[in-house]
């Protein structure tokens, strides 16, 4: 099985501790393969800019790793729902061969971290969280509801969402930034782009790249300004700040079939029908714009 650990990285002078995880779902590797990337070129920036200077720690993670071996979303339970602090308390004081899949992922993510967080001792942590989706259309950053996170958000010259952790219960983002680190942690979430795209994982690692910098773990005179370029050129015309207003949630007795041709971003008319489930057309709710429409066959959300 692939290993958990990516990469790790520790700069000459102390810092934060940028966390990366790519794969939480193994049917969106983008996040994976960026952050393979990222490693080769900071191990390789020496060498080109004797100057470079990292602060701080990075590192990077795969999440769901026999879901990724087997490119689907989840194999028992999505690893992006499940992060209930009673039930993960529970898991701690069970036998691990007992857990299923997901569960055991769960604690070896908990288990990399807080060895990380040990070995290094940092300032503070910042979560990054890598994404694709099942429609086409705008990359945006899903930023915690503090102050910091909006602002290292604000950063990655991509659209901004806020509320999404609100609106989706057990995210992995929203419990690592509430499990108590000894250190104060932000975090946001980034979606690259669709699952097949190419150029999800060259946004990806532009979104990361650009984190690095807003977090002070790199110096903007080492960061080449084509990563702001791709991302600015895939966000243009998209609304820069976004607030989710509505989520649409769907079980597998739903029956629900989202409209084809819907992108994210796409403006929608209230009554305007969206999908259709065993209950008849599913209609938008206000005037609005629509996001991460489901076009795959896993998935709790039928769009927001």
């Amino acid at each position: 099985m692939t290993d958990r650990v990516i990469g790790r990285y520790e700069g000459e002078r102390p810092g934060p501790l940028m966390v990366c995880i790519g794969g939480v779902h193994g049917n969106e590797p983008a996040g994976v393969v960026a952050l393979e990337e990222l490693m080769l070129r900071l191990e390789a920036e020496p060498d080109k800019n004797p100057e470079f200077r990292f602060r701080g720690s990075l590192l990077a993670i795969r999440g769901n790793l026999p879901a990724l071996e087997l490119g689907k979303r989840y194999l028992l339970e999505d690893l992006n729902r499940a992060w209930n602090p009673r039930r993960l308390d529970q898991w701690n004081r069970t036998d691990p061969q007992t857990q299923d899949m997901e569960h055991r992922q769960m604690l070896e993510i908990l288990h990399t971290i807080r060895a990380m967080i040990a070995q290094v001792l940092p300032e503070q942590v910042f979560f990054l969280d890598l994404h694709t989706n099942s429609a086409a259309g705008g990359i945006f950053g899903l930023p915690a509801g503090d102050a910091y996170s909006r602002q290292v958000a604000r950063g990655l010259h991509a659209p901004v969402v806020n509320g999404m952790l609100e609106a989706v219960e057990g995210s992995m983002l929203r419990y690592l930034l509430q499990a108590g680190w000894g250190v104060p942690a932000s975090g946001l979430a980034f979606e690259a782009g669709q699952h097949a795209d190419p150029a999800s994982v060259r946004r990806a690692l532009a979104a990361t790249i650009n984190v690095l910098r807003a977090t002070g773990c790199v110096r903007p005179q080492d960061v080449d300004n084509e990563h702001d370029a791709l991302l600015m050129a895939f966000s243009k015309g998209l609304p820069a700040v976004n607030e989710i207003i509505w989520r649409h949630p769907v079980e597998p007795e739903d029956q629900f079939r989202m409209e084809p041709g819907f992108q994210n971003f796409d403006p929608v008319r209230k009554g305007q029908p969206l999908a259709t489930d065993r209950y008849g057309p599913v209609l938008a709710k206000e005037d609005a714009r629509i996001l991460m429409p489901l076009y795959q066959a896993q998935g709790e959300d039928g769009f927001f």
